[in-house]
């Protein structure tokens, strides 16, 4: 089962019948209309029309989530984040203009858009299409969004260069923000990143901070 069935299966679980028929006729609209003005439009009223709970999976789910999409963890997604991804997956058939309205979206979101947004970039076609746009999103200053690019999330470790990765793991660590969660943190580990966690774990400890030890995950390998 595609990506996108798999959101919709899971709304339908738990949206009232309202906001059902509401989600299957602006998916359609969506789908057929050829107007980007419908996804915008459906984008937005999302969180007034599904809400905002928590995503409610089960293990089954999260395997299927698995099997579907190498990677893909949405266990700590909402209902209005899944119902945007969807919106826009109605759109995968036509990659070129789910990346014109991915775009746009993005830049007039508001942080819990944002946070929807970059959630779904392993579900998006052509995935190098989206390099750029993950980059910008990680020079935000809210935590939540660059969470929902570094965090449980396998395009960065499967899309982005080593600087633009190395980059990433560096600013996870000013914000405050765990390392574990980050997929491929081991198996992207590489030698100019642990110079450059060495070089702030030192200007810390010159400045009188702690370091968090999961710096050190990425440094050991190449620690001489």
């Amino acid at each position: 089962m595609r990506p996108r069935e798999l959101l919709a299966r899971w709304l339908s679980r738990q949206i009232p019948a309202e906001a059902q028929a509401w989600l299957d006729k602006s998916a359609a609209q969506v789908r057929s209309s050829g107007k980007d003005a419908d996804l915008y439009l459906a984008v937005s009223l999302v969180t007034r029309k599904v809400g905002k709970a928590d995503l409610m999976l089960t293990e089954a789910d999260l395997r299927d989530a698995s099997t579907s999409r190498n990677g893909w963890d949405p266990r700590q997604w909402s209902a209005d984040q899944a119902a945007r991804v969807m919106l826009i997956l109605e759109l995968e058939s036509d990659p070129s203009r789910l990346a014109r309205g991915l775009e746009q979206l993005c830049n007039t979101a508001d942080v819990g858009e944002q946070a929807a947004f970059y959630r779904g970039l392993p579900l998006y076609p052509e995935q190098p299409r989206y390099v750029a746009r993950a980059t910008e999103g990680l020079r935000t200053n809210m935590k939540a969004v660059f969470e929902a690019i570094a965090h449980r999330n396998p395009y960065p470790s499967e899309q982005f260069p080593e600087l633009a990765w190395n980059q990433m793991v560096l600013k996870a660590l000013f914000v405050g923000a765990l390392l574990w969660p980050i997929v491929g943190l081991d198996s992207r580990a590489n030698p100019e990143l642990a110079r450059m966690l060495c070089d702030y774990a030192h200007e810390r400890w010159s400045a009188g901070r702690p370091v968090s030890p999961e710096l050190w995950r990425c440094v050991g390998l190449y620690a001489r």
